[in-house]
């Protein structure tokens, strides 16, 4: 597992925001320079309006100006490893994340390819003619 991504996820993670649903989402996605850029996941009374944890971190780093990303690892209260909604599969696409580690808090792990948890995405090639 990636350590440092996961120890990231999992302070990210006591800021979230889930007073409706209770379930604390923490992620964090490594550039290929190595900087690591934090989420979590933010709900709001309208629903629609909440954002995920992956999603999250995804946008700070693009906010920044990184769009070279490698690694993701998601974190959540879970029995198992979390994974992705698709929304943020598809986020993950976009930007060509690579690697996906989905994690629970007790540490139990699992890494991915984006083919594996989507395959026959929607990319931007398909914009191409």
């Amino acid at each position: 597992m990636d350590k440092e991504l996961f120890a990231a996820a999992m302070a990210a993670r006591q800021n979230a925001y889930a007073p409706y649903s209770k379930f604390a989402v923490g992620a964090a996605v490594r550039t290929m320079d190595g900087t690591i850029f934090t989420g979590c996941n933010i709900e709001n009374a309208s629903y629609g309006l909440s954002i995920c944890a992956e999603r999250n971190a995804i946008f700070a780093a693009v906010s920044k100006g990184y769009n070279d990303l490698t690694t993701l690892c998601v974190v959540a209260d879970t029995e198992k490893p979390v994974s992705p909604c698709g929304a943020c599969r598809q986020v993950m696409v976009e930007f060509n994340i690579q690697e996906v580690w989905l994690t629970n808090c007790a540490g139990e792990n699992k890494k991915m390819t984006m083919t594996e948890l989507l395959p026959a995405s929607f990319s931007p090639e398909c914009l191409t003619k």
